[in-house]
This record gives C-alpha cells, sequence and structure tokens, in this order.
C-alpha cells in the first residue's frame, strides 16, 4: 500500500514539475516578445515613428469624435480572437502545431509591448494614462488568457507525441475533454474581451484624450 502511494505522489511529483517547466518557459518566450516589441517601437526611423504616430493619431481622435463602427468593431473583433483560439487550440491536437504555438505566444506579447511601447513613446506623459485605458482590461486579460491556452495546448501536444510516438499510456479521452473545457473557457473570455474592447475601452480613452 505505502509502495503503491509512493509510485502516486512520484507520478503526481513529476507531473506538476513538468507542468511548472512548460509554464517558465511559456512565460520566458512571452517576455522576450513583449521586451522584444518595446524595443522595436524605440528604435523605429523617423519615417516609421511618423507613420506609428499618424495611425495613432487617427485611432484616438475617431475615438474623441466619437467617430466609431461600433458594429463592424465588434464583429472584426469577434472573428480575429474567435480565430485566434481556435488557431492555438487547433495547434494542439496537431504535432507539427507545438512550434507555432509557442510562435504565435511570442507574436502577441510582441504586438502588446510595440503597442505599449508606441503610445508612451508618442504622447510621453500622456501617453501612460492613455495606454492604461487603451490596455486595460480587454488586452491584459487577453494575453493570460492566451498564456493559459498555449500551455494546455503545448501540454496536450506533448502528451499526444508521448502517446503516438513514444506508447505512453495516457488516457486520451479525459484529456482532450479537459482540453475542450479549457478551449471553450477561453473563448467565452475572448468573447467578452471583444465587447469590452469595442464598448468599454473607448469610453475609457475619452476620459484622458
Amino acid at each position: 500500500m505505502d509502495i503503491k502511494l509512493k509510485n502516486v505522489k512520484n507520478k503526481v511529483t513529476n507531473k506538476l514539475e513538468e507542468q511548472k517547466k512548460i509554464y517558465i518557459f511559456l512565460i520566458i518566450i512571452m517576455l522576450i516578445g513583449l521586451i522584444g516589441g518595446i524595443i522595436y517601437a524605440v528604435i523605429l526611423n523617423k519615417s516609421d515613428h511618423n507613420l506609428v504616430t499618424t495611425s495613432l493619431d487617427s485611432f484616438f481622435t475617431s475615438i474623441k469624435n466619437n467617430d466609431i463602427d461600433y458594429k463592424n468593431a465588434l464583429i472584426n473583433s469577434l472573428i480575429g480572437n474567435i480565430s485566434f483560439v481556435t488557431f492555438i487550440f487547433l495547434l494542439g491536437i496537431s504535432i507539427i502545431g507545438i512550434p507555432l504555438i509557442i510562435m504565435s505566444l511570442a507574436i502577441s506579447s510582441f504586438i502588446f509591448g510595440f503597442s505599449l511601447s508606441s503610445i508612451i513613446y508618442t504622447y510621453h506623459l500622456n501617453g501612460i494614462l492613455r495606454t492604461i485605458t487603451y490596455l486595460f482590461p480587454h488586452q491584459i486579460i487577453t494575453l493570460l488568457m492566451s498564456l493559459f491556452l498555449g500551455f494546455y495546448a503545448l501540454y496536450f501536444g506533448i502528451k499526444l507525441f508521448k502517446y503516438l510516438f513514444r506508447g505512453v499510456d495516457i488516457n486520451l479521452r479525459n484529456s482532450m475533454k479537459r482540453y475542450l473545457q479549457v478551449y471553450i473557457t477561453v473563448l467565452l473570455f475572448f468573447i467578452g474581451c471583444s465587447f469590452l474592447e469595442v464598448f468599454l475601452s473607448p469610453a475609457l480613452i475619452k476620459l484622458v484624450i
């Protein structure tokens, strides 16, 4: 009995250690992407900076003047968010998708860092307030949910690889069920963030421009 308990304890410990390593790895990847995005926004040449400034001015002016097509903005946001979450989910059930999961998370955090740095660089002190209202709360939530989904996609992909090519015995049905639950949960969060992005974020931005 003690041997069985010890074996179970070892399996749980090894599983948690493996999950911890995956989380740490993905966090490092996203931090690299974030820092890369921040640095890239700063080192742009003058013409590119002017292009970014023009784009940001147009964005904030349209919000200030309430010149927003909420219906199209919501549709585009929903399509983008649903496509991204579904794409990551599908990569998790394909062995070759593991590198693409890592790349997708790095790109997401790169865009986040680029947006953050660009707004602050363009508008200086006022840019801090604009950044907070632009990124909070939907951008923060989607970034964290991307990490959460990316972890499960990567973890499931690794388990599937071990099951198919190394003969490791796993309960594939339960793993797939749990993975689907994660997908649905993250999808609902992303859908909610689309509504926050379109209806709440402009209202917050108006307070600081």
